[in-house]
């Protein structure tokens, strides 16, 4: 990674010059110069981010490719899994078919066993028929009969032999016609076998092109992979020159918060003695005008009581006639006055905009991605106008991309002893400076829709003390402002 000298002196400078100073107030060039530090800082940031939106592009076009080429290796990975479940299906019907050749193989065996058993029985009953003399006639056998019974026996002796000569025949031929048609499965089975074999060696072969095709493709893609690791690690040098940068900006900017948050407080401190002057004189003109008025009406009683007795002694002094009139009525004292009340507070906040309120603080979505949104956002027309939250001093007031903020200015606040600090960001206009002591409600800018940013909009940030890069002390403005 190589970084400019620009980059070095500009960062080295604006570090030594943002070192506090808890003065009075800040020079104006002071100001004016950690101004220009950090317009420069922004610049080329600026032009870091011109050359990583310009790399995103052409990751994103890589990516858009790496999404049809794993589209292509799923329809391959899919008809891979068709193949191999149709291999599967031919093995297993490979597998039926042999065992049903084997079944058929054993049957026919048995049959053939049948067939000789019943043979060589014929074979004997036709030796033993030859044996004897030749052919014998069941007539013969039947007339041979010495007795009814025997008659009877006989018959019965010649019925069985016809029987049992007749159904082994029969079973020998059905055995027979079994045997041929047995046989005969067996070789249509065969051929089948032959055919499911060729149909698996297809599906074998294609298995393998449909394998070659997506180790192509998944080379491919590994290769855009090792091109898209390039790129982004090029990326990542750029993006490491750059949060150097912004971190040691973010260091400034939190250092003259700091020096500014001390302003805020001496001002907040000389502006609560200075009420408490005004309540302290304010009650010592109450007293002093209450003993007044107490005085006067004493005096005003004594007044009233000598000349009481100064007309009773010239009454007695007098006619009679004169003692019927009547003696004057004192006039009353006059009411003291109330001491004069504190003027009451409307508070130490105030809403910086006023419109629609589009994001709430905490987890949200952006352009489909999880985020934690570290203010509130309230959208109006562009240039609607936005004031300070509270009375404080400006930290940063500047136009520019500014990490995304775009035109912004960042106040600090000293409350009740406490420091915050608010931010007001995506601005049309700054009406602003650095170093600037604003009261609260008092014009900051119009609202707009610079930086990044989707639409005319106040992004407002309130943190429980100084600003800083990772958004530490961030808190949800509803706090302590009503939107």
């Amino acid at each position: 990674m190589k970084k400019s000298f620009l980059s070095l002196s500009i960062t080295a400078a604006l570090i030594a010059g943002s070192i506090p100073a808890f003065g009075g107030t800040a020079s104006a060039e002071t100001m004016d110069d950690l101004k220009n530090k950090q317009n420069d800082i922004q610049q080329e940031r600026e032009n870091v981010g011109g050359e990583i939106s310009s790399k995103n592009k052409n990751i994103e076009k890589v990516i858009s490719k790496q999404e049809e080429i794993t589209a292509q290796i799923k329809e391959l990975d899919a008809e891979i899994a068709e193949t191999n479940n149709a291999i599967e299906k031919v093995s297993g019907e490979i597998d039926d078919t042999n065992a049903h050749i084997e079944e058929l193989r054993e049957e026919i065996e048995t049959l053939k066993k049948k067939i000789a058993e019943r043979t060589a029985l014929l074979e004997e009953r036709a030796r033993a028929i030859q044996i004897s003399g030749g052919d014998v006639s069941y007539m013969d056998v039947l007339l041979g009969a010495e007795s009814f019974s025997d008659f009877i026996d006989r018959f019965s002796a010649v019925n069985t032999l016809v029987d049992a000569d007749r159904q082994i025949m029969e079973e020998q031929r059905n055995d027979q016609e079994a045997l041929e048609q047995k046989e005969a499965e067996v070789k249509d089975q065969l051929a089948s076998l032959e055919s499911k074999k060729a149909e698996l060696d297809g599906l074998k072969s294609s298995l393998s092109a449909q394998k070659e095709d997506k180790k192509g493709l998944v080379a491919e893609l590994e290769a855009q992979q090792a091109s898209l690791e390039e790129e982004k690690s090029k990326l990542e040098d750029k993006d490491s020159e750059l949060k150097e940068l912004e971190s040691e900006v973010a260091d400034s900017i939190v250092a003259e918060q700091e020096r500014l948050a001390e302003l805020a407080r001496q001002k907040e401190l000389e502006r609560q003695a200075e009420e408490k002057r005004q309540r302290e004189a304010a009650a010592a003109a109450a007293a002093a005008e209450e003993k007044a008025a107490a005085e006067r009406a004493a005096a005003e009683k004594a007044a009233q009581e000598a000349a009481a007795q100064e007309a009773s002694a010239s009454q007695t002094s007098t006619a009679p006639s004169q003692s019927s009139q009547s003696t004057p009525s004192p006039a009353p004292a006059p009411a003291a006055k109330p001491a004069p009340k504190p003027a009451p507070s409307a508070g130490a906040w105030t809403t910086p905009a006023f419109g629609r309120t589009t994001s709430e603080f905490g987890y949200d979505i952006l352009n489909g991605k999880p985020r934690i949104h570290y203010g509130i956002d309230v959208a109006a027309s562009q240039g609607t106008s936005i004031v300070s939250a509270a009375s404080g001093y400006v930290v940063k007031a500047s136009s520019g991309y500014n990490g995304g903020y775009g035109q912004m200015v960042i106040v600090t606040h000293s409350i009740n002893g406490k420091t915050f600090t608010t931010v007001y960001a995506h601005l049309s206009s700054i009406g602003v400076s650095n170093g600037q002591y604003l009261e609260k409600g008092q014009y900051i800018g119009g609202m707009g829709n610079t930086g990044y940013s989707f639409g005319s909009h106040l992004h407002f940030e309130l943190h429980e003390g100084s600003w800083n890069a990772s958004k530490s002390n961030a808190v949800n403005p509803r706090k302590y402002i009503s939107f």
